[in-house]
């Protein structure tokens, strides 16, 4: 099963098979693991870090698992099972594809509730490869991520969490969902941090401790958030890494290695790959909907356009991103700490910030190639104006990757709605907070001026739904009268800038600040919008909410784009990611390319 062998470890198969005969019979293996060999890492960074990542979780890790904790289950092939046991104790394959979507963790429960038992030899081994480009790794660890979360609904696991002694049941709950659920909380953790430094500023509570502080000369704080935020390096995610390598090739080659990948930037791959992880699990623990994702496991590298990257991690990183800037830049506005206090504090989340929006691109081969950016761009410009509808796929559509992406809302139960619109109200707290530091409140405190920032919102959803209905009746047939409607439109907007600003004090910060309160306040309307969805689509105000959410993903989008488009007008930096990241043959053939494609045009 998708699995390579060697002429050498074949003749070991007889002693292998003899480990179901030669236990005393209680502890007679129901699952018999191996060990595996991958065979994929020399194909990039990405494939060497998997095959790390691998490597020692199918040799240290399951070795650990299986003696002396004794929480080993079945991760997939190469296990060998006991035929007899399995079928008479009702088979192997679960009913549900939804629940059951590792199916292969499954049948280790299974063979655990039934008093099997579990073992690891290390004696024989057997190829494996891979997947080695980022939307592959990408694709099977939302789907190990969605299938976590359905074991942690299901009721295999709290079946054996219950009869578990209390030492094994912290193992297994380590072990299996417990890994991604600390991912989950990992991430939790950065915003709930961060919506409270931004409390702390907007409230001016952070102003009175830090002056109280330096009247009674206290440190405590800023040595407790240097402390941690040294620890945020994330060096040691990677200590399984290194201890195994060590047992492998000795401790002296894998501290090189090590340090190899730090240079080929492991930690923002590992960075990027927590996000996914604590994305895929939380929304399914919340909304359900796991689905198998196929990753083809191609051997091949090929660039990703713009648009295959934006559909695939606009929700679960590229949003989250953009929400962390935003919290950093009104910290960074507002702040009252010294430079070196806010340097500690910000540091990682800045680094897990840009790591979320241009890991993607960094990983992607030929992602700064001029010519491929031509084209990404043209292909992006397209998939955003194409028309949605019946039978239009995802990939040919914005509409329609809309309409999918936000369909798990649609089967949703009324308690999980409830819980995603108290989490889009965060979104209203930058504007609450913001709006009373515009200088053109002149340090109004009246809940009449939170109103009235309501008033500036409705009227810009009223001037989309203005121009999007002149649109629809005009544009086609009377082309003038529109275009004059959009003209008078665009004067009474400067107008009413120049009247604020001759008359209220409007200063380009406010401008900036508003900005800041208002996008953040769309989003979460956007959001709110989609979770009722089905009592609303069929009146007129839908039309604008469509629009409105339409300018979001091309404005991100567009952000996204041009930092990579100048790098890549540079051509040392496509140099410099072709020869670092990928393999030497992998990247001649990169450096080749462009010359064959110019050739071909000319004939």
């Amino acid at each position: 099963m998708n699995q390579d062998n060697y002429l050498e470890e074949a003749y070991k198969m007889r002693n292998v098979l003899q480990e179901f005969v030669r236990h005393p019979r209680d502890q007679t293996p129901t699952i018999l693991g191996l060990r595996e060999h991958i065979f994929t890492g020399s194909v990039s960074s990405l494939a060497g870090f998997m095959s790390y990542q691998e490597t020692s979780f199918v040799t240290i890790g399951q070795r650990f698992l299986a003696d002396p904790l004794r929480v080993r289950f079945h991760y997939g092939h190469p296990d060998i099972f006991d035929r007899m046991f399995h079928l008479t104790r009702g088979g192997i394959s679960k009913a549900s594809k939804t629940i059951n979507l590792s199916e292969d963790v499954f049948a280790g429960y299974n063979s655990i509730l039934r008093r099997g038992h579990i073992t690891y030899n290390e004696y024989i081994q057997v190829g494996k490869g891979r997947d080695v480009g980022l939307n592959q790794i990408s694709k099977f660890e939302a789907k190990v991520a969605n299938g976590n979360s359905e074991q942690t609904l299901s009721r295999d696991i709290y079946r054996l969490a219950r009869r578990f002694d209390f030492f094994r049941m912290l193992s297994c709950y380590f072990t299996t969902v417990g890994f991604y659920f600390n991912s989950l909380i990992s991430v939790v953790g950065v915003y709930v941090f961060l919506y409270g430094q931004l409390y702390l500023v907007l409230s001016g509570l952070q102003s009175a401790l830090l002056i109280k502080a330096h009247h009674q000369n206290m440190k405590s704080l800023e040595t407790a958030l240097a402390s941690q935020s040294f620890l945020q390096l994330g060096l040691l995610t990677g200590l399984p890494m290194v201890m195994e390598l060590g047992l492998e090739k000795g401790f002296r080659a894998a501290l090189s290695d090590f340090i190899l990948m730090q240079l080929q930037v492991a930690s923002v791959f590992f960075t990027f790959s927590l996000g996914t992880k604590a994305h895929y699990y939380g929304r399914t623990i919340l909304h359900g909907g796991a689905k198998y994702r196929p990753t083809g496991r191609k051997f091949v590298v090929f660039h990703a356009s713009f648009t295959e990257n934006y559909q695939l991690y606009s929700r679960s990183h590229f949003v989250k991103a953009f929400e962390l800037i935003f919290l950093l830049i009104i910290y960074h506005l507002f702040r009252k700490s010294d430079g070196k206090f806010h340097v500690m504090v910000t540091y990682s989340t800045w680094f897990m910030a840009m790591t979320w929006l241009f890991a993607p691109f960094l990983f992607n081969p030929a992602g700064f190639a001029w010519h491929k950016i031509v084209d990404d761009w043209s292909d992006w410009n397209r998939w955003m104006m194409n028309q949605g509808g019946i039978g239009v796929q995802p990939e040919k559509s914005w509409e329609s990757w809309w309409n999918a992406e936000n369909a798990h809302l649609r089967y949703s139960v009324l308690s999980s709605r409830i819980i995603e619109v108290l989490l889009c109200l965060r979104f209203f707290v930058y504007q609450y907070g913001l709006v009373y530091h515009l200088k053109i409140s002149h340090d109004n405190k009246n809940f009449l001026v939170y109103l009235l920032s309501w008033v500036v919102i409705i009227s810009i959803v009223g001037l989309v739904k203005l121009v999007n209905c002149a649109s629809r009746q005009l544009s086609s047939k009377h082309q003038l009268i529109f275009r004059f409607i959009k003209l008078l439109t665009f004067l009474a907007v400067v107008t009413s800038f120049i009247l604020l600003s001759c008359l209220c004090k409007l200063s380009i910060m406010d401008l900036i600040v508003c900005c800041l309160a208002f996008i953040p306040t769309g989003w979460g309307l956007l959001l709110i919008v989609q979770v009722l969805r089905p009592k609303i689509e069929y009146y007129a105000i839908w039309e604008p909410i469509q629009v409105i959410a339409h300018a979001y993903d091309y404005g991100m989008g567009t952000l996204l784009f041009f930092p990579i488009a100048v790098l890549a007008w540079m051509p040392i930096i496509s140099a410099i990611q072709t020869r670092v990241l990928f393999n030497r043959a992998f990247s001649r053939q990169l450096q080749i390319q462009p010359f064959i494609i110019g050739k071909t045009k000319r004939r």
